[in-house]
């Protein structure tokens, strides 16, 4: 064990002479090492703390102010108004107190309390900068005069490089928007999926909500935007994600592919190493400000742990521990390999309930709080459960074969099933991450969804494949670059007593797992056919462009239309998570009939789809959404005990398309250009609704697309292959039909046509 190892350094002989206590300079030099790097991060942290406390000021500034006010001092100068002399008045003249001293020390308590009001001011106008939102409406390339203004005040009053919480204080809160506002835009966004009769009865609903509850909810919502940092994400946090009790798995979890073309390393063990080493790096960077927080060392309970040294790795049913650090160093990929190869070649049998323990994590909530109250809250099981929990994140080292290979059919999408759900156990999904290595070297995350959305692993999850594969490398072997430390101590068992009654319920919750995985059905769609290249020629927004061709793939799916659920974020303002656009309009709907009538003209009816489209994203982003405000009145009319028939039917209509666009190259590590094949796969997640389909897609350089599709085999109406093929049908068609597209077009066919003839080199 590693305790044990450490132990050694220490031995005492009890001899007639007295004590004979031996010490290892080895270990004490390891120690000492430990102690300096623990206190180089508090200086770090302490350093962090100050730059972002005083932001968007320096500390240097506060020399400067003071300097400028002992100056003013000296040249009989009171810039202070009479404060100087009434701070020197309630310092008391003593032996250890000067006149003189007195003065400088009121000129300088003068001179900070200045430079104090000074950054208030600052963050005060900066955050009124911020809430300038005009410029996200403007077209595309056409930039106004406030706009142009406000962008060089904010670069003015922004000063220095900013860290992770710089601008944390001076970020505007989410407005909560008007009830007229967000009921008209509801009834709106309504409108195309019903009728007369249904919308006349919904309009009478909402306007009697208006009128008699409404102002009240308001009124309490309101007050609590002033008095809470957010008003809607500590109520999203908690009565979506935390509150429930149906398992994560599938239902909330999500999933991250590697790279769709490129495997650097076919040696497990290696990828693994270089992967894992790339996220201590990552952590460092959180730890020193310079990225996104609570990502590590979290659970789904969000309780967020200090910094963690150990991970735990999962193996054909056996839990190990490793050390990531040692002599106050995190492990070089090397080390880390060899630890991940010492696993693989562990050939021990799992512990009695040791195999499918994690199926704990993946089925219904309530058995799995009881279990750990009763078999997890003392000896072997708590200290094991508390090594998992307590990690900086989870490791798989899978027994399977998996990523996209052209020449399998299906490969994509037994890959995505991999890794949403696995077997059912061989994932910890209460963790805020756990890292897949498959047996052939590729990788994959399944991250768990209350802690942060999907921008914030994919951040990750880009930086960790760009230091794999452009800075870690690989030797011509195949392993991890660097030397061998051959005293590092061993992975570790975790140790398990599980009783017959708990075996019972892991496997109980196994099977309720086993039914919702077996349920899932999913198709990866690659379209190559053209990109955002193309699109972003005919001056439309990729994004619109996709969405419209959902709708026409959805209304030829299933032959109506649905209410669609696009994840925009909120991140312009403070604590901002999520809000939701209403993709199905009335405007999409009209283009959509469009398409199926060969009479009607569409390249006007697109624009306006296109156009609404767009400009309901960009409200969604600046806080005049409609989903969360009245997700926030209908939590507010629990606590007030106001029913409310209007907002029960809104918070209980299904979701049958739901999707979300997963974010690429935000750290531009990677130029496609040079790199063609090193472009991620993206992610997905399941689907929201029983008889409806979950689509996440991702936007690849200027020529691919990638659409995850998920749906229930139980359900007649979805097929999630269908659909792939109605998606791509409908890219082809929306652009092969509008008249105004035509010559883009035919340059594209022409173009790739031309590079499929001409040797290469000419």
């Amino acid at each position: 064990m590693a305790e044990a190892h450490q132990a050694v350094g220490f031995q005492f002989t009890v001899t007639p002479d007295g004590i004979d206590l031996h010490l290892s300079r080895e270990v004490l030099k390891h120690i000492y090492l430990s102690g300096v790097t623990s206190w180089r991060k508090r200086a770090i942290r302490f350093k962090n703390g100050i730059l972002t406390g005083v932001y968007p000021a320096s500390p240097s500034s506060w020399l400067i102010v003071v300097i400028a006010i002992m100056s003013t001092i000296y040249a009989r100068i009171d810039p202070s108004l009479g404060m100087i002399d009434t701070i020197k008045r309630t310092l008391s003249v003593s032996g250890y107190m000067t006149v003189q001293t007195q003065t400088v020390l009121s000129a300088i308590l003068f001179a900070t309390g200045l430079w104090l009001s000074l950054i208030l001011m600052l963050r005060y106008t900066l955050k009124t900068l911020l809430s300038y939102h005009a410029w996200i409406f403007e077209s595309h390339g056409k930039i106004s005069f406030c706009t142009k203004l406000w962008l060089s005040l904010v670069k003015m009053f922004s000063g220095r490089r900013p860290l992770l919480y710089s601008f944390q204080t001076s970020l505007p809160r989410l407005p909560v928007p008007s009830v007229d506002d967000t009921i008209t835009r509801y009834l709106e966004s309504v409108r195309p999926l019903l009728d007369d009769e249904q919308y006349n009865q919904m309009e009478v609903v909402a306007n009697d909500f208006k009128k008699d509850q409404a102002p009240k909810l308001q009124k309490y919502l309101i007050l609590k935007s002033w008095w809470a940092t957010n008003y809607v994400s500590d109520w999203w946090e908690e009565y979506i994600y935390l509150r429930g009790r149906s398992p994560i798995m599938v239902n909330s979890n999500f999933y991250a592919m590697d790279l769709l073309y490129v495997t650097p390393t076919h040696r497990q063990a290696a990828r693994a190493g270089n992967a894992v080493h790339a996220m201590l790096q990552y952590r460092r960077k959180l730890e020193r400000g310079e990225h996104a927080p609570r990502m590590f060392n979290t659970t789904h309970f969000v309780q967020h742990l200090s910094d963690r040294k150990h991970l735990v790795v999962y193996h054909k049913g056996r839990f190990f521990k490793v050390w990531l650090y040692y002599g106050g160093c995190h492990l070089w990929p090397s080390e880390l390999e060899t630890q991940f190869q010492m696993i693989l070649n562990d050939t021990t049998e799992p512990q009695p309930g040791e195999l499918k323990l994690a199926a704990l994590t993946a089925g219904n909530r309530v058995p799995w709080a009881r279990a750990r109250l009763k078999y997890f809250s003392q000896g072997a099981n708590k200290a094991s459960l508390e090594a998992i929990e307590t990690s900086a994140f989870f490791l798989t080292l899978d027994d399977e074969v998996h990523g996209y290979d052209p020449d399998k059919l299906g490969s994509l999408d037994l890959y995505a099933k991999s890794l949403l759900h696995g077997k059912c156990y061989d994932r910890w999904f209460d963790k805020s991450f756990t890292l897949i290595a498959y047996k052939n070297g590729k990788l994959g995350v399944n991250a768990e969804h209350s802690w942060a959305d999907a921008p914030i692993i994919g951040h990750m999850w880009e930086y960790v494949l760009a230091t794999d594969c452009f800075h870690l490398g690989y030797t011509e072997e195949g392993h991890c670059k660097g030397d061998i430390n051959k005293g590092l101590p061993p992975p570790t068992k975790l140790q398990w007593d599980i009783p017959l009654e708990c075996e019972e319920v892991i496997e109980d919750s196994y099977m309720v797992a086993k039914v919702i995985a077996d349920d899932v059905d999913f198709h990866g769609c690659l379209f190559d056919e053209f990109g955002k290249g193309l699109i972003k020629k005919s001056r439309t927004s990729p994004d619109a462009f996709i969405q419209l061709a959902l709708q026409l793939a959805q209304f030829r799916d299933k032959g109506e239309f649905c209410l669609t659920y696009e994840a925009s974020m909120t991140r312009m303002f403070r604590e901002g998570r999520t809000e939701t656009v209403r993709s199905c309009t009335s405007e999409s709907t009209a283009f959509v009939r469009a398409m199926e009538d060969k009479n009607t003209t569409r390249l006007d009816l697109f624009r306006k789809a296109a156009d609404k489209h767009q400009n309901m994203y960009r409200l969604a982003m600046t806080g005049s959404g409609i989903d969360r405000h009245l997700f926030c009145l209908y939590i507010m009319s629990k606590y007030l005990s106001i029913d409310s028939p209007f907002l029960k039917q809104v918070l209980s209509e299904p979701w049958r398309l739901s999707t979300s666009q997963t974010p690429q190259q935000q750290l531009n590590m990677v130029d496609i250009k040079k790199f063609p094949r090193y472009v991620g796969a993206g992610g997905g997640f399941g689907p929201v609704a029983d008889d409806g389909y979950g689509v996440s897609y991702i936007i690849v350089g200027e020529n691919l697309i990638t659409f995850h599709i998920s749906s229930k085999f139980s359900s007649p109406e979805t097929d999630s292959y269908r659909f792939g093929q109605n998606i791509r049908q409908a890219m082809l068609d929306i652009l092969d039909r509008l008249e105004g597209l035509y010559s883009l077009h035919t340059t594209f066919l022409c173009s790739v046509t031309l590079q499929h003839c001409i040797p290469n080199g000419w």
